[in-house]
């Protein structure tokens, strides 16, 4: 993943993840001490502070939260990907994520609480929206 400007440098400890990723499946992390999942991926559990957590296969279903359409961004690599969707996601493991929404013609085409499968795009997670599940 070195070389891209708009890709994370993975480090130790996040390369799990960017791999997992790059094949196309999302990882979350869960407290064997609280039982609660996070994300974004840290060593330690950020609700009852265990280091005692691991790496967990996500379903990839999750919930739109609430989101927004970006018009301008002048930082690469966004500048051409304008207009895009911005988004805080629920997963259905319980963690809320900012990803972005792919696939919809118009922001009138999101409610909040639709129901969205990860997708994607350069091995980086993004979802989209389950068919039915939107619009409002």
């Amino acid at each position: 993943m070195t070389g891209r400007f708009d890709l994370p440098e993975p480090d130790a400890f996040t390369r799990t993840y960017w791999e997992a990723a790059a094949e196309g499946r999302l990882l979350i992390r869960r407290c064997r001490a609280c039982g609660r999942a996070h994300h974004y991926p840290r060593e330690f559990c950020p609700h009852c502070w265990s280091e005692d957590v691991v790496w967990e296969p996500a379903s990839g279903r999750a919930t739109l939260y609430t989101w927004s359409v970006v018009h301008r961004n002048d930082l690469p690599p966004f500048t051409d990907r304008t207009p895009y969707v911005a988004a805080v996601v629920d997963l259905a493991e319980g963690p809320r994520m900012m990803t972005e929404v792919v696939g919809t013609g118009s922001a009138g085409e999101l409610s909040a609480g639709a129901g969205l499968e990860v997708a994607f795009r350069e091995g980086i997670p993004v979802f989209r929206v389950v068919p039915g599940t939107a619009g409002g």
